[in-house]
């Protein structure tokens, strides 16, 4: 029989976690639009459809990866809540190898990387230089990224939120600065944009891994915590295959209905595309503000699962979800009266300010529509139910594409935004019906 290990979870619980993640999470499409701004003000719609197609390209092939960061950080938290002395260490330095191996190889296969990323986003003649350019430079920095993946689960797992927070502003404040100096000040044009991106990395990276081995005690006492036999522990690693491949396929079908979104609008107009990347950056903001809760709610539940000790993961579940509901009301406000005004100033050239400010409501509705989406996944990731998380995300894609074919003829781009929503909506629906259904088996005690 499990033991129990009862726990108390409180509004100030979720909001210690909640608030440094959000900040951090909300960097990360600050520097976005960053990069879309410094761009923009270019006044070149091709430099932009570049920079837009690059960043999905390379996005797409981290989200493939992003087990590292939600699988690690699920492992870890229920590791606390186990008590587990070395706090989940092992999990982190499995990720972070694999990750370190996995990012050298896409830097060696740069060239077939692009030229399939080509073929299936079908640039213009007018993008694809741009678009070359920026994914071949963003590359480098593969290994870099998915090392700190598997440095942000670590922390978060351990709800040292204060600490991931640092080194999320540590990514995404270089990233804002290094790309203003390298496209105004040093003229690098898109190249500038992808080169700030990559030492931006590097400024996580250096610091994260010295954190890691100064609470380990050092490289010594860290080697002595973590015997080759526990690294190479079958039944951990074939845990951790499993994990992986669920999560992989997540992030697979996830990145591909924006991808899919994306290239409905390539096939348009570069002005057409550079729009709604403004509004789709602008509407993802509020999935970052969420994230917050999502983050919270994977430490919380997971150290509850960790724990065995089910009242505190329901508390932690309905906690996050009406805070998430509360958040998610007033960002959709605040997007409708703020998105002229950012709009405007991302961007110089009229017809892309008059195409987004056309879409703008039906695109600020994310911040309603994925209230659920988002901090179930939180939920979902800390309890490691990784066959809910995969077969969710599957029938909600299959939900979106029946819904773009119906209601893009139909509505034209305002169709393409309404069959997002549904991809929310289904989401959600399917991840509250899922984990209603499994709780009882992941709390056999209680």
């Amino acid at each position: 029989m499990r033991p129990v290990h009862p726990f108390e979870v409180r509004n100030r619980d979720v909001w210690t976690i909640a608030l440094p993640a959000t900040f951090a999470f909300i960097t990360e499409p600050l520097a976005g639009l960053t990069d879309l701004t410094v761009i923009g003000r270019l006044g070149d719609a091709g430099l932009m459809g570049g920079l837009v197609l690059g960043v999905l390209a390379f996005n797409f092939i981290a989200s493939l990866f992003f087990f590292l960061r939600i699988g690690t950080g699920g492992l870890v938290a229920q590791a606390v809540g186990a008590r587990d002395p070395t706090e989940g260490l092992v999990h982190f330095v499995r990720a972070a190898i694999f990750g370190a191996g996995a990012g050298l190889v896409l830097v060696v296969l740069s060239l077939p990387i692009v030229k399939l990323s080509e073929i299936l986003l079908g640039p213009g003649e007018t993008v694809v230089g741009p678009f070359e350019t920026y994914l071949y430079i963003r590359l480098v920095s593969a290994p870099l990224t998915f090392v700190n993946f598997a440095l942000l689960g670590w922390f978060y797992g351990r709800a040292r939120a204060t600490t991931g927070m640092v080194l999320q502003f540590a990514v995404h404040g270089g990233n804002i600065f290094f790309s203003i100096l390298f496209v105004y000040s040093f003229g690098w044009g898109i190249a500038g944009a992808a080169w700030g991106t990559v030492i931006a990395q590097a400024l996580s990276f250096i610091p994260g891994l010295f954190l890691v081995v100064r609470h380990s005690g050092g490289i010594a006492a860290m080697r002595a915590a973590l015997p080759r036999t526990a690294l190479l522990d079958t039944a951990a690693l074939k845990r951790l295959v499993v994990l992986s491949r669920d999560l992989i396929i997540r992030s697979a079908a996830l990145e591909g209905t924006y991808a899919v979104f994306t290239a409905l609008l390539a096939r348009e107009s570069a002005v057409v595309l550079s729009a709604n990347a403004l509004l789709l950056n602008l509407s993802m903001v509020t999935a970052f503000f969420l994230d917050g809760q999502a983050q919270a709610a994977e430490q919380l539940c997971g150290k509850a699962v960790g724990a065995n000790y089910r009242p505190a993961f329901e508390r932690a579940m309905r906690l996050t979800l009406g805070w998430g509901l509360a958040i998610g009301t007033g960002l959709f406000l605040f997007l409708l009266l703020v998105g002229p005004l950012a709009i405007d100033f991302m961007t110089t050239t009229p017809d892309v300010r008059a195409a987004a400010n056309q879409h703008l409501l039906i695109a600020s509705l994310v911040a309603v529509t994925g209230v659920h989406a988002f901090v179930m996944d939180g939920v979902i990731i800390g309890a490691t139910l990784n066959r809910v998380i995969r077969d969710g995300i599957l029938v909600a894609s299959v939900a979106f594409l029946v819904a773009a074919v119906t209601l893009q003829p139909l509505f034209g781009l305002d169709g393409l935004w309404l069959a997002m929503h549904v991809f929310f909506i289904a989401r959600g629906i399917y991840y509250w019906l899922a984990v209603r259904r499994d709780r009882m088996n992941l709390f056999p005690v209680t």
